[in-house]
């Protein structure tokens, strides 16, 4: 399939993986500036972007397998995994099975958050659709504006909790947080920090799900802090 990407820089391999719903360009400050010192590889992950989908997809380790066939024809082994949402997932998910060196999570999903009563209505409901002559519900925004390819993988991620896994993450981990992040809350970060055996959690303050873009300056700055001591190390 065809894969939209860009390597640019020389030096330890660094993998950028963008959220749901987004692409590269979202990580364009982050390699412009990891270029100078990295090899930096920025992708639209499968369905996103430029970037085909998955053909004959079937379940979310068809995606993590999909990824691994992009590192290896590119030589980007034991690379630096930095993820946004979404990517987070995926990076846990590809640590879990193959070998990489450090990962930076920022807004990470993985954990299952608890039903509140909005969403056991709206299972309630969806039930009920199939003998009743009820509305279905909508779904979620993201479930709305998916595309065939795109709702099956958010069928299968958002029901899937990494959290029984978290404590085989062995490699070191830098979480970055928005405190007030309403998508992927601060508490999963705490949570994610207390299973992950060599996690360590960063929140900026005041900031959303997407504080890695609205401070890129500023997470630039702590990344590079990261991996320049964790290099050293």
């Amino acid at each position: 399939m065809n894969i939209h990407y860009q390597i640019a820089g020389s030096g330890r391999n660094v993998i950028l993986l963008h959220g749901w719903g987004q692409n590269c360009t979202m990580m364009n400050p982050l390699q412009q500036k990891l270029k100078e010192h990295y090899r930096v590889a920025s992708l639209d992950l499968f369905g996103f972007g430029e970037s085909e989908a998955i053909e004959n997809y079937d379940t979310f380790d068809d995606y993590v397998e999909a990824f691994h066939q992009f590192v290896l024809d590119h030589e980007l082994t034991d690379p630096i995994l930095i993820a946004h949402s979404f990517g987070a997932r995926l990076a846990i998910r590809y640590a879990l099975k193959y070998s990489v060196s450090a990962m930076i999570l920022t807004g990470a999903a993985g954990i299952k958050p608890p039903l509140t009563w909005q969403k056991r209505w709206r299972q309630t409901c969806h039930k009920l659709s199939r003998w009743l002559p009820l509305p279905k519900p909508k779904g979620s925004y993201d479930y709305q504006h998916a595309d065939v390819f795109q709702r099956k993988v958010l069928v299968q991620v958002v029901n899937e909790d990494l959290t029984p896994v978290l404590e085989k993450i062995k490699v070191p981990v830098l979480l970055i947080w928005g405190e007030c992040d309403d998508q992927t809350p601060l508490w999963m970060g705490k949570k994610m920090e207390a299973l992950m055996p060599e996690a360590c959690l960063i929140v900026l303050e005041q900031e959303d799900h997407f504080a890695y873009y609205h401070q890129s300056g500023r997470f630039c700055a702590i990344v590079s802090a990261f991996l320049e001591g964790w290099c050293l190390s």
